[in-house]
């Protein structure tokens, strides 16, 4: 099951895969970091499309075309605002993950890659994300329901991509 997951460091508007995840935001039209990157990426197309589908709850994932992307679809999730804990962060951020996926499935995706949701500007702690996002895949993956095949990581910087390199083998171990 772990085999199917990768880790990389890049960019992940570079991707050629079926889809890739948007860390957006509720109103779903652009902002900072991966969701800008991939908002310039993809191109105003998706931007319009954006407009017509009345944003997104935190926790839920919406999906569009990825016009300019190689990646032929975005998938768009809401991760929760860190606040210390005590407001159902990683119930949120899990929703995050495993709404994408069902999304990836639903349209019988085979490769998906997830940025570090929240991790960003919402101020998610780094470690307790790293160990929702790959126990969520993990999850998922092993109950061999869906169409993906293909999971990839894609971290900005060094730092978050040994992050998940450990989470990843501290997972194969158990």
């Amino acid at each position: 099951m772990t085999d199917r997951i990768e880790v990389v460091e890049g960019d992940i508007t570079k991707l050629d895969v079926d889809a890739i995840v948007n860390a957006a935001n509720e109103s779903l039209l652009g902002g900072g970091g991966v969701d800008g990157a991939i908002h310039r990426a993809a191109g105003p197309q998706l931007l319009a499309k954006c407009r017509t589908l009345g944003g997104c709850l935190t926790g839920q994932a919406k999906i569009t075309a990825g016009y300019r992307l190689k990646a032929r679809h975005v998938i768009h999730t809401v991760g929760p605002v860190w606040h210390g804990g005590s407001g159902a962060e990683a119930e949120l951020l899990a929703s995050c993950y495993r709404t994408s996926l069902a999304l990836a499935d639903a349209h019988g995706l085979r490769s998906i890659a997830f940025p570090a949701i929240s991790t960003g500007v919402y101020g998610y702690p780094w470690e307790a994300a790293t160990r929702i996002a790959v126990g969520e895949v993990s999850k998922h993956l092993q109950a061999a329901r869906g169409t993906i095949e293909r999971v990839i990581f894609c971290c900005f910087g060094r730092e978050m991509f040994d992050l998940y390199q450990r989470e990843l083998a501290d997972t194969r171990d158990t």
